[in-house]
């Protein structure tokens, strides 16, 4: 239904980095570099938009496909190397955001060998835009968050205080999107999400339900609000993410008709301690 190369670049723009730069190597390796003031590891990660892993096999002949591997190793070292000096400008950890397919193959030998850590393996699902959920009619869906949107996300999701909830609210902004809240019968916000418009496609992000709300059907609310005004702009499917661990989540999104469509996994760099003065 969508490819993956096609994928990535469109979560890439519905999750917009402060700062972006695209590394080239020598080879046939492309990354985008990009950083937030560590908001989000979305946004301060390496997207691999290129691996390189393919190089390996090209060639007719033997001799010609190893040199091409050789070739295409050594621009890996060089490429994380000038990465992990980009991050190190910034006071960043070196972390790459990886797809499971067998492009990354490659790299993900390469971070093994380096002790990369694997963290935030997460789901990658989609659907598309018929047989939809039936929708709440008193669902708030706005173009741009409120102060209640906010509050409410980054209280369940949110890690740091004013600085990086500033931060945050750029990110979410950097493209168009809707934000959906319902609120209880006594006028509370209970849940919130977010859909990003890309280039014809939809991202659900920010699905966030209260502590004190949650368990009352008020997620599948917000997430059947945000498909209809999906279909309402004749959007070709929606995606969504969802950490591996989340299975009340992957439940609810299977039964709101999503199906697997891959996975990534965060590796990063292994903290360097300083020698103390024991």
């Amino acid at each position: 239904m969508l490819e993956q190369t096609v994928l990535e670049t469109l979560m890439d723009k519905a999750w917009p980095a402060l700062e972006r730069e695209d590394l080239v190597g020598e080879g046939t390796v492309k990354w985008v570099l990009r950083a937030s003031n560590g908001v989000t590891q979305r946004a301060n990660s390496v997207w691999p938009a290129n691996p390189a892993d393919s190089a390996k096999s090209a060639g007719s002949a033997d001799s010609h496909a190893v040199a091409t591997g050789l070739e295409s190793a050594a621009d890996l070292e060089r490429s994380v190397t000038a990465a992990s000096e980009w991050y190190r400008r910034r006071r960043l950890p070196l972390i790459f955001q990886v797809f499971d397919d067998s492009r990354s193959a490659a790299l993900n030998d390469l971070l093994d060998r380096r002790r990369f850590t694997r963290q935030s393996e997460t789901k990658i699902m989609l659907r598309g835009l018929d047989s939809l959920p039936s929708c709440q009619p008193t669902m708030e869906m706005l173009e741009l968050p409120s102060e209640e949107w906010l509050s409410l996300w980054w209280s369940v999701d949110g890690r740091g205080g004013e600085a990086e909830l500033s931060v945050a609210h750029r990110i979410l902004t950097g493209c168009p999107a809707l934000y959906a809240m319902v609120r209880d019968d006594d006028g509370v916000p209970a849940a919130v999400g977010r859909l990003a418009l890309v280039d014809g496609w939809g991202g659900i992000y920010g699905m966030a339900t209260s502590a004190r709300h949650r368990r009352r059907g008020y997620a599948a609310q917000v997430l059947a609000a945000l498909l209809h005004a999906g279909a309402g702009r004749d959007l070709k499917g929606v995606w969504l993410l969802v950490t591996a661990a989340n299975h009340g989540a992957q439940a609810l999104y299977t039964q709101a008709g999503f199906v697997d469509h891959g996975s990534y996994v965060y590796r990063q760099a292994p903290l360097k301690r300083a020698l103390s003065g024991c």
